[in-house]
């Protein structure tokens, strides 16, 4: 290992931060990260940005946005203004010219012009910006040029390995071209090279196509250190398939080495190849007639887990020798994972500068989040992946990632309970196929001790064991590896103060969940006394002692404390003016819960549904109608479904956030319930014949209900739409999904 820069390695690791950025082109149409998450237009989030101890961001000063007709008539005014409050908050930027992009109209990755222009543009930027130190010009040039030229998934959609070359040599040339213009202006400017670094593992079969993988990764790096000649190992490969000795030279005869390596590491780069293709859902199989493999998420194939980032960080290290930075850390996971996977993230590259390397930060990626790269930007489909911001809300609401941040960045003791648990990568339930045995990669450096689990770990409390929502919370806390207990009454009379304050004393928890209370709208009527045990005094003696032992409390309440003379969705500010028991009980509640105990969670939310019971409304409605026998249902009384697993999925989240106050969760469509009923049916492919719509009048309800209680938000609107949700329930129900395979498709997103 080169252990020239020791001295760098003994300074502290910087944390750094990125903004999701891209501008891809599919087809005609331009997919722009900067619109979609508000940033473009949004004055106030460097000051964010800034609170959470980043010392550099990766900052976008993108060739599309800021001429995209000519680079002789730049529109400056957004960099301008961005980059002077970046300077005065402190806060160095790397600026990035293109991010997953092919340029303005006028260019493509595939044309010859393309770097002399990108070169033209950069110096403009160094002039109009001499004071800027560093520099992306391209990012992750390897990885754009295998989704464009490769895959045919970007601009100009190659799908051969000639395209995919052509792209990549145009990409790295540009970075040469470009900071050759740089320092003409600066020539103390530094380039940060990008580029996504995973690596491929396989079966003794696969091994010829998994060391041309593993090559392949370090292409562009290559190129750029001058390393790329008739040596090389893949020369061959890129002589065969159009690329130029001349071309291929050049870059040795004009080395541009980066100031610093940027590796992007996400758990999708490390890959298991596997010829035995029956052992893989179909959607993992690739190749071609004559060889087809499996190619999966190497965490989701290996019994046991690579090391992560650190070894991978190693290899980088002793391959090039120059400082490196992780340039983006991030994962789509619910929010645990997501700390928990900077926390490895950040510990590796710890690590790795304890053993001599020049590892200079990490960057958290996405401080805004990111939108529908599940998709690959091919669509805008709304699917969203927050960050240590979630912009879902009027404006950027702070994650717990957020605080993470700040706690890494100051060197203060890491305070989340949530931490202590193994990410999703790492856990027993992770695989989509039969584990496979691999021999583990020794490590000496990597300390294995990290990914253990603690005995001590805090449990969030979780009443209501019997019913819908608390066997719900238990069941995704399970998923999730949350340490949970669920306590029966007798081991936790919520009514009763001294039984909670026992319970709190014996658990010692960091959150409460109450998820129990009198749900029955009819017979609370003739039983005041027992729905406001359960639904008022209970809730109030829980806040009391949470407060009092600084304990997260989640409570719920309902659409019914609302009276529907609105006649539009209800928000969080909305007065209350129930007009039953049940709705009093609730609305009571709220008072008396946030008086006590402000930092309390209330969650309103409404007519449940979902796939582990069989009491709720849609499956009652279905199995009936599938029978060919009738169901009636209320045409005159509007509601929003809720989707009982993105409720719970989202409450946690908003549980580990620590947010307080107020919320309204539902999927956000008010329908009548036949309407609902009506929906569900014909996603169902199910004859809505015997569906009776009836006025609520002839539906014998003794409690008055609302006629209108949708709900909205002013706070953020953090479930998918009602459709959205249906269709996972309906797919689910016609595969006749077991209870394992529901769990596995509600924990990582597969339905």
């Amino acid at each position: 290992m080169n252990m020239k820069n020791n001295d760098a390695a003994k300074k502290k690791l910087d944390l750094w931060g990125g903004l999701e950025c891209t501008v891809n082109r599919v087809n005609d149409a331009y997919f722009s990260q900067l619109e979609r998450n508000g940033h473009a237009t949004r004055n106030h989030d460097l000051e964010r940005f800034a609170s959470l101890g980043i010392t550099a961001i990766r900052y976008p000063v993108l060739w599309e946005r800021t001429a995209p007709e000519s680079i002789d008539n730049p529109d400056w005014s957004w960099p301008d203004q961005r980059l002077a409050a970046l300077r005065d908050l402190g806060i160095t930027p790397i600026a990035g010219l293109v991010h997953h992009g092919s340029g303005p109209r006028h260019t493509s990755l595939i044309d010859p012009d393309f770097a002399l222009q990108l070169a033209q543009y950069a110096g403009a930027v160094a002039k109009r910006y001499p004071w800027i130190e560093y520099y992306t010009p391209v990012n992750e040039p390897l990885t754009t040029a295998r989704f464009s030229g490769l895959y045919g998934v970007w601009y100009p959609h190659g799908k051969d390995d000639r395209t995919f070359i052509q792209a990549l040599l145009t990409q790295c040339r540009a970075v040469v071209l470009s900071m050759q213009e740089i320092r003409k202006v600066n020539p103390a400017a530094k380039l940060v090279q990008t580029d996504d670094l995973g690596k491929t593992y396989t079966t003794p079969a696969m091994a010829d196509i998994a060391d041309f993988y593993n090559h392949r990764r370090w292409l562009a790096w290559d190129l750029l250190c001058g390393m790329v000649d008739e040596t090389h190992a893949l020369w061959r490969y890129l002589t065969d398939h159009g690329a130029y000795a001349d071309d291929l030279l050049w870059f040795r005869d004009h080395p541009c080495p980066p100031d610093i390596i940027g590796i992007n590491y996400y758990i999708t780069g490390e890959r298991w190849l596997d010829e035995r293709i029956d052992r893989y859902p179909e959607r993992y199989i690739g190749g071609d007639a004559n060889r087809p493999f499996a190619d999966i998420e190497a965490a989701r194939a290996l019994a046991t887990p690579t090391p992560g980032i650190g070894p991978l960080l190693q290899e980088a290290w002793e391959r090039y020798g120059l400082p490196i930075a992780v340039t983006e850390a991030h994962i789509d996971a619910n929010r645990e994972d997501q700390m928990r996977w900077l926390l490895e993230i950040w510990l590796a590259a710890k690590q790795l500068r304890e053993h001599g390397a020049d590892v200079r930060a990490v960057t958290v990626w996405a401080l805004l989040g990111s939108y529908d790269w599940n998709c690959l930007v091919t669509a805008c489909n709304g699917y969203y992946e927050p960050g240590p911001f979630d912009v879902r809300s009027p404006l950027p609401r702070p994650t717990a990632v957020a605080n993470l941040m700040r706690e890494l960045a100051s060197g203060k003791p890491l305070t989340h309970p949530v931490l202590q648990g193994h990410g999703w990568w790492r856990r027993p339930g992770r695989f989509f196929c039969q584990p496979v045995a691999t021999r583990a990669a020794a490590s000496s450096i990597f300390n294995p001790e990290r990914f253990t689990e603690s005995h001590s770990i805090q449990p969030i409390l979780i009443t209501g064991a019997t019913g819908t929502l608390g066997s719900a919370f238990a069941r995704m806390c399970e998923q999730r590896n949350l340490a949970y207990r669920v306590l029966t009454r007798k081991e936790m009379d919520i009514a009763d103060p001294s039984s909670v304050a026992q319970a709190i004393e014996r658990y010692q928890p960091w959150a409460v969940i109450n998820a129990g209370g009198y749900v029955r709208v009819d017979d609370a009527e003739s039983a005041h006394q027992l729905c406001f045990r359960e639904n008022t005094l209970g809730p109030s003696i829980l806040a009391a002692a949470c407060a009092m032992h600084d304990v997260q409390l989640l409570n719920f309440s309902s659409d019914l404390v609302f009276d529907g003379r609105k006649f539009a969705p209800y928000i969080e500010s909305d007065p209350v003016s129930p007009l039953n028991i049940y709705g009093k009980s609730k609305a009571d509640a709220e008072e008396k819960v946030l008086r006590v105990y402000p930092r309390s969670l209330m969650v309103r939310t409404s007519a449940f549904f979902g796939p582990w019971d069989e009491a709720n409304f849609v499956t009652q409605a279905l199995n009936r109608l599938s029978q060919g026998a009738s169901f009636s249902a209320a045409s005159d009384v509007i509601v929003s479904p809720t989707f009982v697993p993105d409720l719970v999925r989202t409450c946690l989240d908003l549980l580990i956030d620590k947010e307080h106050g107020i919320w309204h969760l539902t999927n956000a469509t008010p329908v009548t319930w036949a309407e609902f009923a009506c929906k569900a049916a014909e996603m169902a492919g199910i004859s809505t014949e015997n569906l009776q719509p009836l006025p609520s009048a002839e539906l014998n309800y003794v409690a008055s209900r609302p006629g209108y209680s949708a709900l909205g938000s002013e706070r953020g609107v953090l479930l998918p739409p009602l459709e959205d949700a249906l269709a996972r329930y309906v797919q689910l129900r016609a595969e006749h999904a077991s209870a394992e395979q529901i769990d596995q498709a509600v924990q990582y997103g597969g339905i």
